[in-house]
């Protein structure tokens, strides 16, 4: 595409304000050429190599040696869709200070094209050479022969050495134009997949989805060959072939994933990706507004939730499992029915008669229903009339059904143990005193845990002083499990897969399913790599991930990392045993059976107060018939 020929008369009209000024910026062609001359040839070698990647609606800055402020190009950076800076000098002083300047004010991020136009040599412009073969920046630089003006348009590769040859792309001359000299375009993404093999610096630690696996002695900056396996491992070794790089583990010397300390440092793998120590951390790390401040984030690998791990208790028999026969909504129509029963009863023996010569007047009695439920003998033979005792006979069958029931699913319950799982959300947490809580040390959590002033988070953060709450780096996090939660009087608080990836461990040593996760989830959390702030390398990291996670990878790896994975995920609280029974088994039986002796005794005596009250009051002796 071709640029405009307003842009390009703007271009043209600058060139020859630079030519008039006599800075170094318009002596680029040599003197045989006069102004308007040399301005239209320099108008034609920019519309030849901006044509090529501009696109409408976009911005070009024309920066020289004799410019006094540049704060307006980085604002209006912020707000157009695409950038190109054309730096036009012969001076190293101003092309260092440009440099700076821009790596400083965030003008040098992958958006922005640089292209800088200049009559200096290759050997000349190596100290640029850092600075631009991290940004998509280029060197047009202009030579003369025999009259002619002939330009060569170079790149320098990322991470490529210092004394590394530049990569000519394009050359242009007056006569042939722009000519492509390799397979690249101008302006070439060079890092979506590098053209030679570099080898990166990445950031790791021990973590569930990354088990070190050996350790070896080498002439590396780290001292050591790190060799790690699993999903995250997966995910490192994914990338490297697919952007075309090799690479070495460094583990940060506090094994923290990295917080903000107090003299605004970081710790952990994102403070050694802040200072420039590698080039990008494998974490995962979930995204937070803080660390979004100092580094950047890749694609998104995974969305997970943090729960509770806790130690399942020994199998006992529930002591109220008498009462499970049954579900309440059926104890609630046993007794809404000897309810109901003997007030229908009542209500039609006193409106409708049916009484014959021989029977008395008196109401029926009702307790009967009662008693046939409890098993019980009846005081009278029969009801008085056929319809009572209709009512009574369809009682009858159905209280016979339903002690039956209760009696076979008793005794099967009566086999059954319990496993108890206590700790089901942070609520029941925070109420036990005698628990103590496990987080990770140096987390985005805790940190956000202590800046908040009220709610469930601010409690948890208080219980430190209380001595409840205690910090372990991740890779202490097996040994804790397998030592303080194992105990019963400590809980871990971990994202759902690493919490499941230490029960999946340790049931393949033991064979058993010792622990288990809460039922509640709290504080999702997106998990990505992070990079240096501005890198080019993350947008192509990202690019991989994207692909990556749409193709399903990750959970596949993440699912072949643990062949145990889902075995104690849905594991039974209760269990079928056959032991003798227990009076700490059955003791809620006893509890019903002497509460109800103390309700009867406290009816008696109420009853036995209320009659000597009233024979008080009518002065009538009382006696042992009375109180009957």
């Amino acid at each position: 595409m071709a640029v405009p020929s307003m842009l390009l008369l703007v271009l043209i009209l600058l060139l020859l304000l630079l030519a008039a000024s006599g800075t170094a910026g318009a002596a680029l062609l040599p003197p045989s050429y006069d102004a308007q001359a040399r301005a239209l040839t320099e108008g034609a070698m920019l519309d030849a190599v901006l044509s090529t990647e501009m696109r409408p609606p976009c911005s070009v800055f024309i920066i020289t040696d004799d410019s006094t402020s540049t704060s307006p190009t980085n604002t209006l950076r912020q707000v157009s869709w695409c950038v190109t800076v054309v730096v036009v000098s012969d001076d190293t002083l101003f092309l260092t200070a440009f440099a700076e300047w821009s790596l400083k004010g965030r003008l040098q991020v992958w958006s922005t094209r640089f292209l800088v136009v200049t009559r200096l040599n290759l050997n000349q412009l190596q100290f640029l050479h850092t600075t631009f073969s991290m940004t998509n920046s280029m060197f047009l630089i202009i030579e003369e022969s025999s009259g002619n003006i002939k330009c060569n348009i170079y790149i320098h590769l990322p991470y490529s050495g210092r004394n590394s040859q530049a990569l000519q792309v394009a050359t242009w001359t007056t006569h042939r134009g722009l000519v492509l000299t390799s397979h690249l375009l101008l302006f070439p993404d060079k890092f979506s997949r590098f053209l030679h093999r570099p080898t990166l610096q990445v950031a790791t630690e021990v973590n569930p989805l990354n088990v070190l696996t050996d350790e070896e002695e080498a002439s590396v900056p780290s001292g050591k060959i790190l060799k790690f396996k699993g999903p995250a491992a997966e995910v490192v070794s994914y990338l490297s072939e697919g952007v075309n790089f090799s690479y070495l583990y460094v583990r940060p010397p506090d094994s923290s994933w990295g917080i903000k300390r107090e003299d605004g440092t970081w710790s952990g793998m994102v403070g050694m990706v802040v200072s420039q120590e590698v080039d990008f951390a494998v974490g995962p790390f979930g995204i937070s507004e803080l660390r979004a401040e100092v580094v950047d984030f890749t694609e998104a690998i995974f969305i997970d939730y943090w729960r509770i791990l806790g130690a399942r208790g020994r199998p006992e028999v529930d002591p109220w499992g008498f009462l499970f026969p049954l579900t309440p909504v059926v104890w609630a129509a046993i007794l809404v029915a000897l309810l109901v029963l003997p007030a229908g009863v009542l209500f039609m023996a006193s409106h409708f008669p049916l009484k014959t010569d021989n029977q008395n007047n008196m109401l029926p009695d009702t307790s009967s229903y009662l008693r046939v439920l409890l098993q019980q003998d009846m005081l009278q033979p029969s009801p008085g009339t056929w319809w009572e005792r209709v009512v009574l006979v369809v009682w009858a069958m159905v209280t016979f059904v339903l002690t039956r029931s209760y009696s076979g699913n008793l005794m099967a319950l009566l086999a059954v143990r319990n496993i108890p799982e206590p700790y089901q959300s942070l609520r029941a947490v925070l109420d036990n005193p005698s628990v103590i809580m496990i987080w990770e040390k140096d987390s985005t959590n805790m940190q956000y845990f202590k800046s908040v002033e009220s709610g469930i988070y601010r409690e948890i953060a208080d219980q430190e002083q209380k001595g409840r709450l205690i910090y372990r780096t991740l890779p202490e996090f097996p040994e804790s499990t397998d030592t303080l939660v194992r105990r019963g009087d400590h809980v871990l608080m971990e994202v759902d897969f690493g919490l499941k990836t230490l029960i999946s461990r340790d049931f393949t040593k033991s064979g058993q399913c010792f622990f288990y996760e809460s039922r509640e989830e709290f504080m999702p959390l997106v998990f990505a790599m992070v990079g240096q702030k501005d890198s080019p390398v993350v947008p192509a990291l990202s690019k991989r991930i994207r692909a990556m996670t749409e193709a399903g990878l990750f959970l596949q790896w993440m699912k072949n990392a643990e062949p145990n994975y889902t075995v104690c995920y849905h594991a039974p609280a209760k269990i079928t045993v056959e032991t003798p029974l227990s009076l700490n088994n059955i003791w809620g039986m006893f509890a019903v059976f002497i509460s109800g002796h103390a309700l009867s005794l406290i009816v008696f005596f109420l009853e036995f107060l209320i009659t000597k009250i009233n024979a008080n009051l009518i002065n009538i002796p009382l006696t042992t018939d009375d109180i009957n």
